[in-house]
């Protein structure tokens, strides 16, 4: 077993992206846009799982749009754009690369 915890935040500076786990099967991280803030991630070569624990917003993949906030849970499939908009409250949200992120 091993506990993961959030890097950085003992200091309490903002951290758009941590990773907090990595093998080469997965990758785990939160993810955090201010509100107002702007999402300028690219596709990625892994599948992606998104569990947003705190924050609004709408989530846009390919030629949807969706609605998030707390329990929401979404899948985003290796290679599709994809990005957070109308970010209306601080987002944060758990990450899961299948396989770990840019080849583990």
């Amino acid at each position: 077993m091993q506990v993961v915890t959030e890097r950085g935040s003992e200091s309490g500076e903002f951290r758009r992206w941590a990773e907090h786990f990595r093998i080469p099967a997965l990758s785990v991280g939160t993810y955090r846009i201010a509100a107002g803030g702007t999402d300028d991630q690219r596709p990625h070569a892994e599948d992606e799982i998104y569990v947003v624990h705190a924050g609004r917003a709408r989530l846009v993949a390919g030629d949807e749009s969706v609605a998030v906030g707390p329990g929401s849970v979404v899948f985003v499939p290796a290679g599709e754009v994809h990005r957070f908009v109308d970010v209306t409250e601080e987002l944060a949200v758990l990450v899961v690369f299948v396989p770990a992120e840019n080849g583990g």
